[in-house]
């Protein structure tokens, strides 16, 4: 989780626990309100900044699976998969971002 200057590591022993805390950190981040606007060479709204981003690594050899959450600066959730090429993941009908998250990481073919 990297949220503000602070980053912190946690290891799970399953899927579930994982996005089950990662669900928890999104709401207390939310919690916090939204972001002001910010300013550095262009305006950056709300909703174009990062406030926390929360990303889960699975297990693997050479590549390791990789998808999270970004808690944006308005409070909405965008889910991800990848880690330097970062690729949105549209939650499909009725889901929510975990679940595309929890989808992607078990294998479930996004």
């Amino acid at each position: 989780m990297r949220h503000a200057s602070e980053i912190e590591r946690e290891e799970f022993d399953a899927l579930d626990a994982a996005i089950a805390e990662m669900e928890k950190r999104a709401a207390e981040i939310r919690a916090e309100g939204p972001l002001p606007p910010s300013s550095a060479l262009r305006n950056f709204e709300p909703a174009d900044q990062v406030h926390a981003r929360l990303q889960l690594s699975g297990r693997g050899f050479l590549r390791k699976p990789s998808a999270g959450i970004d808690v944006k600066g308005d409070g909405s959730l965008v889910a991800f998969r990848g880690t330097v090429a970062r690729e949105e993941l549209e939650p499909e009908a009725g889901e929510t971002p975990f679940d595309a998250v929890r989808e992607t990481l078990s294998g479930g073919g996004r």
